[in-house]
């Protein structure tokens, strides 16, 4: 396999140098002003690399500048490669995704779905449909996150010990077991709320398979694409390519450090987020960007049919609706105008109501630390951008990377 770097000059695959030079002069501002502590971006159209820039440091404390091998925590970007893996399990005829979970997870066979009171005495009914696999692709499975703060059953998850981390000494099955005693958020297929659903994806995806997630993913995903650098944990030999995490902290003028909030990744965590627990490098994101781009294939390893990856990254919203009608919102900062949900991407319906130059098509994700994506099947444009910062809503940094990519296209 080729060294990772830039394949081609952006002009021979229709890309104008000169804007994107623009992408690196406006990122390079919040390194310099200490918004960021570094950076790392690249933008490949037709399969070949036409821009890569690395910029400022993965390691502030230690002065350690961010190099094209840097190892990154992807946080929720790990979202899309679990509905891979379940779609992958799909195609062999494993479940269909009406099937309820509970048919492999038991804990779910009688979810009940609150409906006011407080934390310490919520009132519920029961669902009064089952939860089902098409649910935890789509986040519409009534689950929620701790970190929301927003409802009580964000509150009831922090009581039982889960916010950015989970109890002590539980894994993922145990997780899965606590998660379906807490009332639901809203009735299954109801809402759209970000949440644990594609954790509980994982946790279906090691039931069936038989296998643990760390080790469904090596063999079946990173292995044949070539993804070297990409996992639950970080080996000693390469935590020296680890980036630092930041983190703003009130009343601080600008990023702390705060590595503790991914503690996981230096040794095997008790438990295996497939809602957000995996470490990469902008190359390895970047082939599992190609193989979507390709529809499920990439060098002669296919994963999933084309017409699997067209199906998922459709919008699978009722009745065509984008999340700002049908969703609850991450961040007030966050623009879901015109964005639907497809099985694990978020998905461009309207460019113009999104308030974005991009394509209607074009499918996406980040992470908690501020890393994004996007792949853009009608331009043959994928984009990685890595970085570790929290929140991810703390400045318009995926908003203004399709500002300044899209009008780099010039054929």
């Amino acid at each position: 396999m080729a060294a990772f770097g830039i394949d081609v000059d952006p002009g021979e695959v229709g890309l104008n140098a000169k804007q994107l030079r623009r992408v690196d002069t406006h990122l390079k501002r919040y390194v310099d002003d200490g918004r960021l502590a570094g950076w790392q971006v690249m933008v490949s159209r037709r399969g070949k690399v036409a821009h890569l820039t690395s910029y400022g440091l993965a390691d502030k404390e230690a002065n350690r500048p961010v190099e094209t091998d840097t190892l990154w925590r992807i946080y929720s970007m790990t979202k899309p490669i679990t509905s891979v893996a379940a779609m992958m399990l799909w195609e062999e005829g494993a479940f269909e995704l009406s099937d309820p979970v509970s048919r492999w997870l038991p804990e779910f066979a009688a979810p009940r779905v609150y409906t006011g009171g407080t934390a310490a005495k919520p009132v519920t009914v029961p669902a009064t449909e089952p939860i089902r696999v098409w649910h935890l692709l789509t986040h519409t499975a009534g689950l929620t996150y701790a970190f929301h703060r927003v409802h009580v059953t964000d509150e009831l998850h922090r009581l039982r010990g889960f916010e950015f981390g989970v109890p002590e000494g539980f894994d993922l099955a145990a997780c899965v077991r606590a998660w379906a005693e807490i009332p639901l958020t809203f009735q299954p297929g109801a809402e759209w709320n970000y949440s644990v659903a594609t954790d509980v994806l994982g946790r279906l995806i090691e039931v069936i398979s038989g296998q643990s997630l760390d080790v469904f993913f090596a063999e079946r995903i990173f292995k044949p694409l070539g993804m070297t650098d990409t996992a639950f944990s970080c080996p000693p030999e390469s935590q020296g390519r680890l980036a630092a995490l930041y983190a703003l902290s009130p009343g601080r003028p600008g990023p702390v450090r705060s590595d503790s909030i991914g503690k996981g990744v230096t040794g095997r965590p008790s438990w295996l987020s497939g809602g957000g627990g995996l470490v990469s490098t902008t190359r390895d994101y970047t082939r599992f960007t190609w193989m979507l781009l390709n529809g499920g294939e990439l060098e002669g390893a296919r994963l999933l049919s084309p017409r699997t990856v067209a199906y998922m990254t459709r919008n699978h919203l009722p009745g065509g609706a984008d999340l700002a009608a049908y969703g609850r919102p991450l961040f007030a900062e966050t623009r879901f105008d015109g964005v639907g949900f497809g099985l694990g991407f978020g998905v461009v319906l309207d460019p113009v109501a999104h308030r974005t130059l991009t394509s209607p098509g074009e499918y996406h994700w980040g992470g908690m630390a501020s890393t994004a994506f996007w792949v853009d099947p009608s331009e043959r444009l994928s984009v990685v951008f890595m970085t570790q910062l929290l929140p991810s809503s703390a400045h318009p940094i995926r908003s203004q990377l399709r500002q300044l990519v899209y009008p780099a296209l010039i054929d």
